[in-house]
């Protein structure tokens, strides 16, 4: 199996065999995959099929499965349903059916047949959890495949491919790729295409399978024709650029010249290793250019000037007769022109010209079955450039050549030349809606497809990742046709479905698909703040769908939604619910209320299903009254609607609320925030009433409260049994308890009266006491409380848990209990109110609420501020950021309290740059949208760049140029601009009553300003977003230009350029611009290449891969690297078989396995697998993402350690770069990345440079790290290093001093550090006293006498580099005995059962491993990895949160 070997061989990616591999994903693949879908009648149900249209694929078979099964068909298992969903996949992502599905339909096919009627097959069920996933390999078999005019070619397949994969694969081969129209032939039967290879009789090893080319039909012609169309464009990077195909770049193979895994082992010498201008330290603004290196030479040479359908088409009924498809136009290299017709047998020269028709063939004709061959014949040229695009392309990594499941989108592209194309022409005009035309019944039924996905069977592991993987290739296929209807509405390129009403409130419908706009319709929103709700309230929207689905409970459905952001606008793309455009909306819906709780409905069914996914959600059923005053109980919000479709599935919308409100951004009259919150400014108000808490934080919140319930419910126990001991007579329960309560305050809970206040202050109290004690305490504790509550008589033990629940708020009186109430603060609602102290007490729901909202500013915000603290894995950009305030449950509206307390952080001073950058983007991108809307399409590129100018500069943006060059360009100079000024006049009035599309209220303040966009300057601008930070984040921004940010935060300005352009979706032209431009504006219309959408959408999980990559995180934490190793390639081939090759996933599971296997000493396998890691994030997270840089210095690490030295540092040259175009140099990232370089330069003897790096990274760590800490020490040893090989011994003495006095103050005199260092010093004075004495020597008698003994400098050895390396990586490899290991393992398990803190066990860790191998540097060896542990556990989608304990490595 293809991918399947690729996980557990890396090396393999360099054999041909998994070339072919990837391949199977090949954008090639798209048309011609799609090929499959109709070449042949796929399968003997085909009447079944047409009937179930439905389908995954369109195709009707992969979903038949379950409809065929309720059916009781017995001809289920001539069709196995799974390769349907590899064989017509849309988008080009053809997974490999790794051998995981196979066995799926094997048992579940036979099965079928023989009981028809129980739907399934209970012994496959049965035993299918327990699947080993080495029992699903397959065994290979070599098979010799002939094709016409090639050589026999040998290829080794597993028994569970299907003879697909054949034809995948020779579509790819160099040399058999010119053949789209074939089948396949085993001793002259034609294998059917969807057959598995161990289902064909005959088939043994060393068969020979034939290729026999096949009649065209007017279908394969045109298809063969785009085929040879995208091989001849297979180079170009354009589609990249344009964002089109899920096509994406990487540079990898560009900056280390060729693939790393085919060099030789570099000699340091031979290495050029100056670093270019721009990686140096004391970069100030970095360049742009090299962010896209290698841009020139990109494309490969011209095959043709032109290929083209011809204008002669179609042909005349004649010509029908005598076979002819169609008629094609070319002009090759050389000028000449042909006119070809395309006839079943394949393609000939006719004789017709520009001007006249005749259709005959010419002579000689070339009657050729593949258009390669035939324009090979008449054109040398062409013959020689195809070779030429042939070998780079299979010289290029399979991980290149694959299709992104997203589309990733460049912010910068340089200038495309535009050529003729008359396919891309073809398909911009023709009615194409996302390859549909492939499929039967053309248009696909999107709802039915995403549900339909969803109900298919998940009990056995086969089933599941079938299920996952219809689930995500559907909607991969919704997101991406979603995004192209989106962006035909905002273009104008549909009808509206109520075209008489005035634009903004328009809907409309585009292949099957729902868009809305974000705007406030029919004042829906109106009292909830108009616009700026509406155009929130998407977003809020996709959070419940994701929720929703995550839970995933059978029976409820959500609608597939993805909303795209686009010039401004906001769109929303449904999938429709069958039957809801028949009707109006007031019939539809049977549960929930459609005008914000005035009247409301239920239904059993929904309180059924909403009831078990708010058991998940923490959602807790309330009542309400609906307008005849009766109780309606609900187990959502209000605003939640149930419709039961036409299909009979009981569909929710409208999730907006499925979280309850933050009140600290809400101004309600009967709430009083607490005193802290009060101080800090809150309540705020916020533009719209719709903020809602995260689900991250509820469960942080939960957590905690329960850490705390089970403290008190110990110490309650504790106090007991210790009055119970004392009085051996008869125990009076009373007073044992007035004990219990004076123990609770000592523990730092309080009296259940006060439960109004908050545990929170005591807590902190609790958390700063010292740690140790009051675990040993707990542990004892709770270990009685075990004991006792079986020998306690019953009415203690329920007394004590009332008690514990009282103190921590629990909603229930005798058991932990926290769930919220969404609707408990929202306006015009009626709860029935229930006795004080229950479950339905409002009260105690609204001080829950109340709770939560205070715990996130008083606990989870200085969690956050924490963890940062030891810059662990610290932020590199915006995203980053937000990445990381979301896991915490921080919403972005906090940034601006974030902010206030990171300032007065010397330590924190990068996070606070990138928070007060994120700040800023976020603040001009809600004014950028207002002013877009008010553009007109005709000035767009002059109204992007005038903005970016406004934003950037403080040259010339001179608005009356600007605006007169606009309008004299578009030639009808002052009149266009009075039409427009005239027009901006309605514009201005409409903004100003509804305060401005997203809320952005500059409209009311300057409206002019918003209608032309001519009249906003700098200043202006500036002072819009300076408004915007302080009323959208209470956040004082003083700056009313950009020169003031640059110099009060130290943000480049390329910086906020870039993190600008991502946001909003602006691709700018790759180039050097200067901003400082006195005389002309910095950025010109010109400059402007392209407008992207930002498309935002719910991400499907793997779940047993899932759980397969945390059971392997968890091993590796024990140090059981192998078991790891195993269970994370477990990982990543679930992830190859549910998402295919590239996915963010299946990047952190390479990244893990490369780390894995370097610490298990296989250096090359490493190297290997991290390449692959860094191809993968360059593809599918962009290629200056954080994680991109992470994996650089990865490969760099693991590059040296396999002897590629130069490669090593030109890796590490593009990290650095890439880090200081994000953020700029002062982030302690750089620090590791200059150390890393500096060590590398000081090896190849480039002692100068060396110095430079290590300098700067010393400064930085002594300002992150302060100079008590193991990264300082190291700095200052390196650089001792570097200047004794210098021949400056005093500098390096003094140096070496101050590691010497760290490791003694830390370690100990006797510690092997400690030795070393010493050893050092006294090498060192040795030579420093050498020196001297010769200096003195020449200074007295003018010459040298020659007594005294050379000095000798010995450059250091590459294994002692790597040794440095390693340890400044954070990777070490410490021999600790079995018998340590047991016990760093007991004593983190006690750790963990005590309390959940992260730095507790982390300081366990600390301190066991320090005890147990005096060798290590337990810093070193632990931060980088161990305080990750929490977090890796949390999510597979992490930064690195790598290998952890590596310290304890057996």
């Amino acid at each position: 199996m293809a991918l399947e070997t690729e996980a557990k061989n890396s090396n393999a990616t360099a054999t041909g065999d998994a070339k072919a591999t990837a391949t199977k994903a090949s954008g090639k693949a798209k048309e011609n995959n799609n090929t499959a879908g109709g070449k042949k009648n796929l399968n003997p149900n085909s009447n079944q099929q047409n009937s179930n249209q439905n389908l995954v694929n369109g195709n009707g078979t992969a979903a038949d499965g379950p409809a065929a099964k309720k059916k009781g068909k017995k001809n289920r298992n001539k069709s196995p349903p799974e390769p349907t969903t590899e064989a017509a996949l849309s988008n080009g992502h053809v997974e490999k059916p790794t051998a995981v599905d196979a066995v799926e339909d094997n048992a579940d096919a036979n099965a079928n047949v023989e009981k028809p009627q129980d739907g399934g097959a209970p012994d496959a069920e049965a035993d299918g959890d327990d699947i080993d996933l080495d029992a699903l390999q397959d065994i290979g078999i070599t098979v010799n495949i002939s094709s016409p005019g090639a050589d026999l070619l040998c290829v080794q397949l597993s028994s569970m491919e299907l003879v697909q994969e054949i034809h995948q694969l020779l579509m790819d081969r160099e040399e058999t790729c010119h053949r789209t129209c074939f089948s396949l032939q085993l001793d002259n039967v034609t294998l059917d295409n969807f057959a598995e290879l161990k289902a064909i009789s005959n088939l043994e090893q060393g068969s020979t399978i034939k290729v026999v080319e096949e009649p065209y039909t007017m279908r394969e012609a045109r298809i063969h024709v785009r085929h040879v169309r995208d091989l001849l464009k297979n180079l170009d990077p354009a589609d990249a650029y344009n964002g089109i195909d899920c096509t994406s770049l990487t540079y990898l193979n560009t900056i280390t010249q060729g693939d790393l895994l085919d060099k030789k082992r570099t000699r340091p010498d031979s290495v050029d290793c100056t670093p270019p201008e721009y990686v140096t330290p004391g970069v100030s603004d970095p360049p742009i250019l090299p962010l896209h290196p290698n841009v020139k030479n990109a494309k490969g040479p011209q095959a043709l000037k032109v290929l083209t359908t011809s204008a002669w088409n179609p042909p005349p009924g004649p010509r029908k007769l005598h076979g002819d498809l169609m008629y094609l136009y070319v002009v090759t290299m050389e000028d000449k022109r042909f006119h070809i017709s395309a006839c079943s047998k394949g393609f000939y020269i006719n004789q017709s010209t520009d001007d006249t028709f005749n259709p005959k063939p010419d002579n000689p004709s070339h009657l050729s079955h593949s258009l390669i061959d035939l324009l090979s014949h008449i054109s040398p040229s062409f013959r020689r450039a195809f070779q030429t695009i042939q070998k780079r392309r299979t010289m290029r990594h399979a991980f290149e050549r694959v299709a992104t499941p997203y589309q990733v989108y460049q912010w910068a592209s340089p200038i495309l030349e535009h050529t003729v194309d008359a396919i891309r022409a073809e398909d911009a005009f023709s009615s194409k809606l996302g390859y549909e035309e492939h499929i039967p019944g053309q248009t696909r039924d999107w709802n039915e497809e995403l549900q339909t996905t969803r109900e298919l069977p998940r009990k056995t592991l086969p089933e599941r990742l079938l299920r996952e993987r219809a689930i995500f290739k559907v909607h991969g296929d919704f997101v991406t046709a979603a995004t192209r209807g989106a962006m035909a509405v905002i273009d104008g390129n549909v009808l509206a479905i109520n075209p008489g009403e005035d634009t903004k409130m328009q809907m409309f419908i585009w292949n099957n698909i729902f868009f809305s706009m974000g705007f406030d319709v029919r004042d829906h929103y109106k009292e909830l703040g108009g616009d700026a709700a509406a155009f929130v309230a998407p977003r809020y929207d996709l959070h419940g769908v994701r929720v929703y689905n995550a839970v995933d409970i059978e029976g409820l459905y959500t609608l597939g939604t993805v909303v795209v952001d686009y010039r401004g606008y906001r769109v929303t793309a449904q999938s429709i619910i069958p039957g809801i455009l028949e009707r109006e909306q007031e019939q539809s819906v049977v549960y929930g209320s459609i005008d914000f709780g005035k009247t409301v409905l239920s239904h059993p069914k929904y309180l059924e299903l909403l009831r078990q996914a708010g058991k998940h959600l923490k959602i807790l059923p309330h009542v309400v009254l609906n307008e005849r005053d009766e109780p309606v109980e609900l187990c959502s919000s209000v605003e939640c609607k149930g419709i039961i479709g036409n299909d009979g599935r009981h569909y929710i919308l409208d999730l907006l609320r499925t979280f309850p409100p933050d009140v600290n951004f809400l101004k309600l009259q009967d709430v009083q925030l607490c005193k802290e919150l009060v101080n800090m400014g809150f309540p705020i108000e916020h533009r719209h009433k719709l903020c809602c808490l995260r689900q991250e934080l509820l469960e942080a919140f939960i957590e905690d409260r329960h850490v705390n319930f089970i403290r008190i419910a110990a110490a309650h126990l504790q106090q007991l049994t210790t009055i119970k001991q004392s009085e051996k007579s008869e125990a009076n329960p009373a007073p044992a308890l007035e004990g219990a309560e004076a123990a609770i305050k000592v523990n730092g809970a309080e009296k259940p009266d006060d439960k109004d206040k908050k545990t929170e202050d005591t807590e902190k109290k609790d958390r700063s006491t010292s740690g140790e004690t009051r675990t040993a305490a707990m542990v004892n504790a709770i270990r009685e409380a075990q004991c006792n509550v079986a020998s306690s008589n019953e009415v203690q033990a329920s007394e004590v848990v009332k008690r514990a629940c009282a103190a921590v708020g629990s909603l229930k009186e005798k058991e932990f209990d926290f769930r919220f109430n969404p609707d408990v603060f929202s306006p015009g609602i009626r709860h029935v109110d229930g006795e004080e102290g229950t479950v339905s007490s409002l009260a105690k729901q609204k001080v829950l609420v109340q709770e939560a909202a205070q715990f996130l500013v008083l606990t989870q915000i200085p969690a956050f501020i924490k963890e940062h603290m030891s810059h662990s894995s610290s932020p590199i950009d915006g995203q980053s950021l937000t990445e990381s305030l979301h896991s915490h449950g921080i919403n972005v509206r906090y940034l601006g309290k974030v902010i206030k307390i990171l300032k007065d952080m010397p330590r924190m001073d990068y996070l606070h740059r990138i928070a007060v950058l994120e700040l800023i983007v976020r603040a001009t991108k809600h004014i950028y949208y207002t002013y877009m809307q008010n553009t007109e399409p005709l000035h767009l590129s002059a109204a992007i760049s005038h903005f970016l100018n406004c934003l950037l500069t403080n040259g010339p943006v001179n608005p009356a140029v600007s605006s007169e060059e606009a309008h004299k360009k578009r030639g009808n100079g002052g009149k266009h601009n009075k039409h427009k000024s005239s027009k901006g006049g309605k514009g201005q009035q409409q903004q100003q009553a509804t305060g401005n599309q997203n809320g952005s209220s500059s409209g009311s303040s300057n409206g002019s300003s918003a209608s032309d966009w001519t009249l906003m300057t700098p200043r202006s601008l500036w002072q819009q977003i300076r408004k915007e930070a302080k009323v959208y984040w209470d956040w004082e921004l003083d700056c009313d230009s950009i020169e003031t940010a640059v110099s009060k935060f130290g943000i480049q300005r390329i910086s906020l350029m870039r993190a600008f352009c991502l946001k909003v979706g602006i691709q700018v032209l790759l180039r050097e611009y200067n901003f400082e431009s006195k005389h002309k504006p910095t950025f010109g219309d010109d400059d402007i290449v392209n407008v992207f959408p930002i498309v935002k959408h719910i991400s499907p999980r793997a779940t047993d891969a899932y759980n397969f990559y945390t059971t392997g995180q968890a091993k590796i934490q024990q140090g059981l690297f192998k078991e790891g190793y195993e269970l994370i390639s477990g990982a990543l081939n679930l992830l190859n078989n549910v998402f295919g090759a590239l996915h963010q996933e299946n990047g952190s599971c390479l990244r893990m396995l490369a780390r894995l296997s370097y610490l298990l000493g296989d250096a090359q396998d490493a190297l290997a697998i991290q390449q692959r890691a860094v191809i993968m994030s360059e593809r599918v997270n962009g290629m200056d993402h954080p994680s991109t840089i992470l994996e650089y210095t990865h490969l760099s690490l693991y590059s040296f350690a396999n002897g590629h030295v130069g490669m090593s540092l030109k890796l590490l040259y593009r990290a650095r770069y890439l880090m200081v175009l994000i953020c700029g140099e002062d982030h302690p990232e750089v620090a590791l990345i200059d150390s890393n370089i500096s060590l590398i330069l000081h090896a190849l003897g480039e002692y100068e440079l060396s110095l430079r790096f290590i300098e700067h990274a010393l400064k930085l760590n002594l300002k992150y790290f302060g100079d008590k800490d193991m990264h300082v020490a190291l700095s200052y040893h390196l650089m001792a290093r570097t200047q004794s090989c210098m021949g400056d011994f005093r500098s390096a003495l003094n140096n070496e001093k101050e590691t010497y006095s760290f490791y003694k103050s830390q370690f100990g005199e006797n510690h092997e550090k400690t030795r070393d260092s010493a050893e050092c010093l006294r090498l060192l004075t040795q030579q420093a006293v050498l020196l001297q004495r010769k200096m003195n020597d020449i200074y007295s008698s003018g010459k040298l006498t020659s007594d005294l003994p050379p000095i000798h400098i010995t450059p250091p050895s590459m294994g002692s580099v790597l040794d440095m390396l390693n340890t400044i990586n954070g990777i070490l490899f410490v021999k600790i005995s079995r018998k340590d290991i047991v016990k760093v393992r007991s004593e983190i398990e006690k750790h963990f059962k005590t309390d959940s803190t992260e730095n507790e066990v982390d300081d366990a860790i600390n301190s066991i491993v320090a005890a147990a191998n005096n060798n290590g540097e337990v810093e070193d060896s632990v931060p980088k990895d161990v305080k990750e542990q929490p977090e890796a556990c949390k999510q597979l989608t992490n930064g690195d949160k790598a290998a952890a304990t590596e310290a304890t490595s057996s």
